[in-house]
C-alpha cells in the first residue's frame, strides 16, 4: 500500500501545507480521500493525475475536506474522463446536488455515481474499507483500508477529537494518520492536542502515528507536537508533509 500525503493543512491556510488530501494506492487501484483546497495541484503531481481517479471518499462535508471536488469532477470532464464516484457519510448526496446546482453547467458532464456510507464494512475502488463514527462538529467517519494480502491496514482518522474508541478501532494497524490540529496551549473541542491524542495512543498496538491537519498554532511548533505524543505512546511518531509518500 502506498499513501501520499497531498494536503497535511487545515481551514487556515499555511505556506506549504494545502487542505486534506490524500491519495492511496494498491497495486491495482487507486483512491482519493478527501480534496479539499490546493489537493488537485498536488494530484496534478502524481503519476496518478486527476485523470487515475475514479473514486473520492470523504471524511465529512467541510470546506477544507471538499472545496477542490468541483475543480475535480471539472478537470477530469475536461481530459474526457466520463465518470466519478463520490462516496461518503450522510448528506453526501445532498452536498453533490447542491454544488451542482450552483455550478449548473456542469451538470451532466460526468456520470456521478454517489453513495452514502456509515460505520460499517463497505468496498470503494477495489479496496475494503471499513467506516468507524468519530468525534467532530459534523458526522465524521474515520476509516481503515485493508491491505489487498490481508495485512498493514491503514487508518485515516478524519476531522475528531481524540477518543479510545477511535484507538481501538485503528489497533493493530501499520499507519495511523490522525488529527493533531492545535498545540496543547490551545484550548480546543472537536479536534485533539498531541497530549490528549498520546495519551489515548498509550499501549495501543500501532506502529506509526502521522500528524496532520495541522493549524498555524500547530505548524509553528511540530517538534513540540511529536515529543507531547511521544511522551505518552511507544511507537513512531512523525508530522506529515505535503508531498511525503508512505509504502507498507
Amino acid at each position: 500500500m502506498r499513501v501520499t500525503f497531498l494536503g497535511t493543512g487545515s481551514a487556515m491556510p499555511v505556506s506549504g501545507r494545502g487542505q486534506t488530501g490524500l491519495l492511496l494506492e494498491s497495486e491495482t487501484n487507486a483512491i482519493l480521500v478527501d480534496c479539499g483546497s490546493g489537493v488537485l495541484e498536488r494530484l496534478a503531481e502524481t503519476t496518478v493525475g486527476y485523470e487515475g481517479i475514479s473514486s473520492v471518499l470523504l471524511t465529512h462535508h467541510h470546506l477544507d475536506h471538499v472545496s477542490d471536488l468541483m475543480p475535480l469532477i471539472k478537470a477530469r470532464w475536461l481530459v474526457g474522463e466520463d465518470d466519478l464516484e463520490i462516496v461518503g457519510p450522510e448528506g453526501t448526496e445532498a452536498l453533490v446536488e447542491g454544488l451542482l446546482d450552483v455550478h449548473d453547467y456542469m451538470q451532466g458532464k460526468l456520470d456521478l455515481q454517489i453513495r452514502e456510507v456509515g460505520p460499517h464494512e463497505f468496498g470503494i475502488a477495489g479496496f475494503d474499507v471499513m467506516g468507524y463514527e468519530v468525534r467532530h462538529s459534523m458526522p465524521t467517519l474515520a476509516y481503515r483500508f485493508t491491505h489487498e494480502r490481508g495485512e498493514n491496514d491503514f487508518v485515516f482518522s478524519g476531522d475528531t477529537e481524540a477518543f479510545d474508541g477511535l484507538v481501538e478501532f485503528a489497533d493493530g494497524a501499520s499507519v495511523l494518520v490522525h488529527d493533531c490540529s492545535f498545540p496543547d496551549d490551545i484550548e480546543v473541542s472537536n479536534h485533539p492536542t498531541p497530549s490528549a491524542l498520546g495519551e489515548v495512543l498509550s499501549g495501543s498496538d500501532i506502529e506509526s502515528v502521522y500528524l496532520t491537519h495541522l493549524y498555524p498554532h500547530a505548524d509553528r511548533v511540530t517538534d513540540e507536537l511529536v515529543e507531547s505524543v511521544e511522551s505518552h505512546f511507544d511507537g513512531d511518531v512523525a508530522v506529515a508533509e505535503d508531498g511525503m509518500v508512505l509504502e507498507f
